[in-house]
């Protein structure tokens, strides 16, 4: 590992050059490459004084401090947190380096983007009040400046802060100690830039990433739906049934997820629009997990499908229900696995709606004795078919110019995103017509009541942002207030059903 040590103290010697001196020791003796840049040795003008910090003169020593941090994989700020923050001559430092084109930049649509991702960094300050006054009582004003506004937006990731104080009550024992936790820190740079526990962490917080747990509950709710609805007319509710279902539908949910981020790799790694609610969860085009780890996450959900699914078909359940477990799987992986590859075919949009939908009403309804030539669940399942379709079909916009360059035929490419909008438009009206012309059959019990009263103001909100963004010309832009509105207008046709057969 490359590693820059820069001193922000504006004297030298200090308490902090002397930690600095002792981080570098410890990098070395872990065996790392380590430079050295000390501020207050250079040459430079604090203050930017042209508009744009690039057209100022840049001063030979900041030229050779920008090299430095461009040849660096790890970078170390060690300096005093004077009122709070930090000194001025390292504020300066940061206004004139950092520079646009270099630090970052803002993409074609209008987002700005860090340029120095892949690099790490640690932080060592030294304060004059405990550092628990000065984490939980200030909240830590320079850290939180140094790792998201600054490092962080430039792409760097700060993985460890170490914070020394109160400097005027230490005395040369307390001092030592400082400096031995400062070599300490150095070298364990030999097992990488963050702590065993962040790691773990990490890679945690990676794996519920994959997950993409915002969108379980469509799945519970339509389920749930459909086995409450069977046990209304059967009088009758097996709760195991009822878990171990949803625990098949979990998982094959897990490795649906999974798969999607393994085969539209080229499709995310060229997506400069992606989201909360499109473009995958990214997981994979960040690093932080790697090909074989999802692999065995793939494998690892399926099992964990079949063996529920094998205790639930030991119960001696009806062929519809393996029927049903069947289709969930097929659907389910066959999203974006090939042979099937519906998304990438312009069939993704209905394989979402049909597994949000049907499906899994069915499931639900047959595991709690329901049949699946019963007209109940085939209706209930009508206007949430539809009402899921909007969503999907909006969230190919922003992915539209990335899914065409990696060969993704979805239906906003194969229609283009003005006729994808009015084609989803269209759908969340329809949804709710379907809902008038089912609500008053007998077999319904009243599922529907009170719907329309939630569903028809919704659809117009969304149809009325639907029309901004088609007059604006369907931009090919991130639209996270568009696939909210859209996204929520489902849940009205699975919530509201719910609460009447509960």
């Amino acid at each position: 590992m490359k590693v820059l040590i820069i001193l922000g103290h504006p004297r030298n010697p200090a308490l902090c050059s002397a930690l600095a001196a002792a981080y570098a020791q410890g990098a070395r003796a872990a065996g790392m490459d380590v430079q050295e840049l000390d501020l207050s040795a250079l040459d430079f003008d604090f203050d930017v004084h042209t508009v744009s910090p690039r057209d100022q003169l840049f001063e030979p020593d900041l030229e050779r401090a920008r090299s430095l941090v461009a040849w660096a994989d790890h970078l170390t700020f060690v300096y005093p947190g004077w009122w709070g923050v930090g000194p001025a001559r390292l504020k300066g430092f940061l206004d004139r380096v950092l520079l646009p084109g270099f630090a970052f930049h803002e993409r074609t649509d209008g987002q700005l983007e860090g340029l120095l991702g892949g690099r790490t960094a640690h932080l060592i300050t030294t304060l004059d009040m405990p550092p628990w006054v000065y984490r939980f009582i200030y909240r830590a004003p320079g850290h939180n400046a140094m790792r998201r506004s600054t490092l962080g937006f430039c792409g760097i990731e700060t993985t460890r802060v170490l914070a020394l104080g109160p400097v005027r009550e230490s005395d040369p024992a307390r001092r030592s100690a400082w400096l031995e936790r400062a070599r300490a820190l150095g070298f364990s740079l030999g097992q990488g830039a963050r702590s065993p526990a962040d790691r773990s962490a990490r890679k945690l917080g990676a794996w519920l990433k994959a997950l993409r747990l915002q969108f379980y509950p469509m799945t519970w709710g339509a389920y749930t739906l459909g086995a409450l609805g069977a046990a209304t007319f059967t009088g009758t509710w097996d709760p195991v049934a009822y878990w171990l279902g949803y625990a098949v539908l979990f998982f094959i949910e897990a490795a649906t997820v999974f798969t999607n981020e393994w085969f539209d790799f080229e499709s995310d790694r060229r997506n400069i629009h992606f989201g909360p609610f499109n473009g995958g969860s990214r997981v994979l085009v960040n690093g932080e997990l790697s090909g074989r780890e999802l692999g065995v996450g793939i494998v690892a959900s399926m099992m964990a499908a079949l063996a529920c699914a094998g205790v639930l078909l030991d119960g001696a359940h009806s062929v519809a229900v393996v029927v049903a477990l069947t289709a969930t799987m097929v659907l389910g992986l066959g999203y974006t696995a090939p042979p099937l590859k519906f998304a990438w075919r312009g069939l993704g949009e209905i394989d979402v709606a049909l597994t949000h939908s049907l499906v899994v009403i069915m499931l639900g309804y047959l595991l709690q004795g329901g049949a699946w030539v019963d007209p109940f669940p085939w209706l209930v399942s009508a206007p949430l078919f539809v009402a899921v379709l909007p969503a999907i079909i909006l969230s190919g916009i922003p992915d539209l110019e990335a899914d065409r360059q990696a060969g993704k035929a979805t239906l906003a490419v194969r229609l283009g995103a003005p006729r994808a909008l009015l084609l989803a438009a269209g759908l969340a009206a329809l949804a709710a017509v379907l809902v008038l012309l089912l609500k008053d059959r007998p077999v319904l019990h009243g599922t529907f009541d009170g719907l329309l009263a939630v569903a028809l103001p919704h659809a117009l909100l969304l149809g009325v942002l639907i029309y901004r963004h088609w007059q604006e010309g369907a931009p090919p832009t991130r639209i996270d207030g568009l696939m909210a509105v859209a996204l929520s207008y489902i849940v009205w046709f699975a919530l509201l059903p719910l609460l009447h057969v509960w």
